[in-house]
């Protein structure tokens, strides 16, 4: 296959992979009218259409579907291929992209970075924080971090932080005319600050205590999409939070806030780093999670 051929259906995969010429020229490093080009070049070179454009969006014809899910994993694999050649480097190098929620980037991600960078500056990483539960494969990432209990079975799945618990918190103000609740029902009739997730729906408030489940519905005037602003509102007496428990640790200790229902709390899996089982590790990923591994 001529060299032009496989660099244009790289084009086409990045934007049909994104279904935008705009992020995909970002992540390609070339213009957005250099793509266009590219892209046309190869539909009038396969005589077919494989794309659909409209002002707001772009999206495979059945046509860019059929050659995305033959050639996108081929290419995929040479790429690969030609990555882990890099173990016959001196030093490691190379690329790793990994998605994960902001809280596990701050606490877990980047201090093990900033142990591993410095000794291996050809070593790139780009880190894209989301909150939702990204499709590594699709989203071409080599890895990415959830709860342990939201891994798919067919991921390899590397432990890299403890157990943890999620805790309703308030501030000591907020309870000033207020009763603290004594059970998860008694948060009907408190103002709590809802959680918005990645797929739109709100996080549901779930407790357990003696092998019994239970799942509140909240209501509240606040809702965020992301815990940082839960945590301040909250801080701010504006109402009951449900965050993980080191998130909120900090504001335990110093009595900016307090703890309830911790009973009902019970510890669960902690951040996983998660990849493939199919993933050939280059010496670069493997050191890498050598670096993120928890040995608590």
């Amino acid at each position: 296959m001529p060299r032009d051929t496989i660099n244009d259906l790289q084009a086409f995969l990045a934007v049909a992979r994104e279904q935008s010429f705009t992020k995909a020229a970002t992540k390609l490093g070339v213009s957005q009218s250099a793509l266009s080009h590219t892209v046309r070049g190869l539909e009038a070179q396969l005589g077919l259409r494989l794309l659909t454009r409209t002002t707001r969006s772009v999206a495979p014809t059945p046509a860019g579907e059929r050659l995305l899910t033959t050639m996108g994993p081929l290419l995929d694999e040479i790429e690969a291929g030609m990555t882990a050649l890099s173990e016959f480097r001196e030093r490691p190098a190379g690329t790793i992209r990994i998605t994960a929620g902001e809280h596990a980037a701050h606490t877990v991600l980047w201090p093990a970075l900033e142990r591993l960078l410095p000794d291996y500056p050809d070593i790139k990483v780009e880190i894209d924080i989301n909150n939702g539960l990204t499709d590594i494969v699709a989203g071409r990432f080599d890895a990415g971090v959830r709860l342990g209990e939201q891994i798919a079975k067919d991921m390899v799945a590397v432990r890299i932080g403890p157990d943890t618990r999620m805790a309703v918190v308030g501030a000591p103000s907020y309870f000033a005319n207020r009763t603290r609740p004594e059970t998860p029902q008694d948060l009907t009739s408190h103002d709590c600050i809802s959680l918005r997730m990645q797929s739109g729906g709100l996080l549901t408030w779930e407790f357990e205590k003696d092998g019994r489940e239970l799942k509140v519905r909240v209501d509240g005037r606040l809702v965020f999409n992301t815990s940082l602003m839960a945590l301040e509102a909250a801080v701010a007496g504006y109402g009951l939070a449900y965050l993980l428990e080191d998130r909120v640790q900090a504001c335990l200790a110093d009595g900016r806030l307090v703890q309830m229902l911790a009973d009902w709390c019970p510890p669960f899996s902690g951040y996983h780093l998660y990849y493939p089982s199919r993933r050939q590790p280059t010496p670069a990923f493997a050191l890498l999670v050598d670096a993120l591994r928890y040995r608590g």
